[in-house]
């Protein structure tokens, strides 16, 4: 149970970074309704899809690799907590989208996860 978070947020994260950055132009349209054409859109999406991977594969290290498992966890306590922040922001000033808060909602369960994870696992030696 310990890894589970880590790993269900690594599948996802990795999913979703393809989503936006693979082929903006063709996909971005496809699922949110906008056209992406600008070059600098682009690279936005791309390089938000390049967080998202080494994001992800930080997640795995932490679970490969215990050493790194608790930065891991702290890692993904802040990503999921930026979102959903960030969504709830986006909710209150631009209103609701049904999408986006089933994704707050998720999000806000894996930091909650990643926080009681951080407590009951967390190294003894400090």
């Amino acid at each position: 149970m310990k890894n589970l978070q880590l790993l269900i947020s690594a599948i996802v994260v990795i999913a979703v970074s393809f989503v936006y950055g693979f082929n903006p132009s063709e996909i971005l349209p496809a699922v949110f309704g906008f056209e992406v054409t600008a070059i600098d859109l682009k690279n936005i999406f791309r390089a938000i899809m390049g967080l998202y991977i080494f994001f992800g594969v930080f997640w795995i290290v932490g679970i490969v690799k215990s050493r790194f498992w608790e930065a891991a966890t702290l890692s993904n306590i802040l990503f999921m907590g930026g979102l959903a922040s960030g969504r709830i922001i986006s909710t209150f000033a631009d209103g609701i989208s049904k999408q986006f808060l089933i994704g707050a909602f998720l999000e806000l369960i894996m930091m909650f996860w990643g926080i009681n994870n951080l407590k009951k696992y967390k190294s003894k030696i400090r």
